[in-house]
């Protein structure tokens, strides 16, 4: 508990030294200049002041100021810091931590802000200058050689460590900000991605549904018309099954829409389940209606569909008839059903004429021929549209029976 709260308040020190700089360097060089005033003014036993006096502390106290420039000049820092303490610690002031602090903050802030070969190149030389001083200093004569040296370098090594740990933190502080806003990126572009897909499959479903269901609404109005006065029977069946088909729409509509609905709303109907092929006698029927008589044959053994693969497939159907219904000059289509292996290959044919109102040319610069496309690559499956060489059309797409099929073919 207590290094959080530490680590917050080192936080807010540092978000207020990006904010005021020159307040927070200058604070620290008035810290500094009262450190090497005090500093200067020790001795050992039975040592004597340096005659110097005010000289020296001025040198200490030029040391202080170049620390200013140390944001855009850390090696210029460290060489004016280093030269002042030498020659202060040559004139016989005692070499002491307080005397080094210059020296010290210039070192540290060398190694966060630059990298590695400049700190070990101006930091070596650091070294060097302030222990060969002491060496020549008639202020620690009375100390052995062997202290005059480790003191210096265990205070010269401490800011250079502390300064490439501050550097370590930054920069795994800077790539932790740089991955989360990355993943916020993705996490968006992701969500784009998601609502673009589910607008694209809502709008191919409202383009099944309504296409295909006014289409066949609309044969059956028509064929109605036509056999009016010739024959009432037949035209009361055709109106009946019309009243069937515009339900059939709207339950289907009804249902697409549903999706759009909350999960968790109590007051909303249960929706209904997918259509797939087992309608598919039903579609055969609504075309019968309309004027086109369907024939479905099945080669193969069937076997069972996954939900997405069935209305796929369903589909598929639906809107390949819808475009006999509506541009084929044509009275009959087949559709066969054929399970090979782990596929279900699906044609749907129909024999109009070649000169006749090309019965899918039409929709291949609209949405149908691509809707159907864009749902069999979908689920990892193919779908192949286009004219027959001895006339007529012909829509041919082959779909994986089982979800895990598609995944590994949609894969990369």
């Amino acid at each position: 508990m207590s290094m959080s709260r530490e680590r917050r308040y080192a936080d807010r020190l540092e978000d207020f030294g990006d904010r005021h700089p020159f307040v927070v360097d200058l604070a620290i060089v008035l810290a500094l200049m009262g450190c090497v005033t005090l500093g200067s003014s020790l001795t050992l036993p039975g040592a004597e002041m340096p005659d110097q006096g005010e000289a020296g502390v001025a040198l200490v106290f030029v040391a202080c100021l170049a620390l200013l420039k140390h944001r855009t000049h850390p090696r210029t820092t460290v060489v004016v810091t280093t030269a002042c303490t030498t020659i202060a610690v040559v004139q016989g002031y005692l070499l002491t931590p307080l005397l080094l602090a210059p020296i010290m903050a210039a070192l540290y802030w060398l190694a966060t802000l630059t990298d590695r070969r400049t700190t070990r190149v101006h930091g070596l030389a650091t070294m060097v200058a302030v222990i060969v001083a002491a060496v020549f200093s008639d202020s620690m004569e009375h100390l052995s050689l062997l202290i005059r040296t480790i003191g210096p370098v265990f205070w010269l090594l401490m800011p250079l460590a502390a300064g490439k740990m501050t550097q370590l933190r930054r920069a795994y502080l800077k790539s932790v900000q740089a991955r989360a806003e990355y993943a916020e990126r993705t996490r968006e572009e992701e969500a784009r991605l998601r609502v673009t897909e589910e607008r694209m499959r809502i709008a191919r479903e409202l383009h099944d549904v309504v296409a295909h269901h006014l289409a066949l609404a609309n044969a059956q109005a028509g064929t109605a018309a036509h056999l009016a006065l010739t024959s009432p029977q037949q035209t009361q069946k055709i109106l009946t099954d019309l009243t069937g088909t515009t339900s059939s729409a709207l339950r289907e509509l009804k249902a697409t829409l549903g999706l759009l609905r909350q999960n968790d709303d109590p007051d909303s109907a249960p929706l209904e389940p997918s259509p797939g092929l087992a309608r598919l006698p039903e579609l055969v029927s609504a075309c019968a209606s309309a004027g086109v008589a369907v024939t479905v044959t099945t080669e193969g053994v069937p076997q069972p569909l996954s939900p997405g693969v069935d209305l796929t497939a369903f589909r598929i159907v639906q809107e390949a008839l819808t475009n006999v219904t509506k541009h084929a000059a044509t009275e009959a289509a087949h559709v066969r059903l054929t399970y090979s292996g782990t596929r279900l290959l699906i044609t749907v044919s129909n024999d109009g004429a070649a000169a006749a109102p090309a019965p899918g040319t039409a929709q291949c610069r609209g949405f149908g021929v691509m809707g159907m496309r864009e749902r069999a690559q979908s689920i990892g499956g193919e779908l192949h549209a286009g004219p027959r060489p001895d006339g007529g059309f012909e829509v041919t797409t082959a779909l994986p029976l089982q979800p895990h099929a598609a995944e590994e073919n949609a894969a990369p």
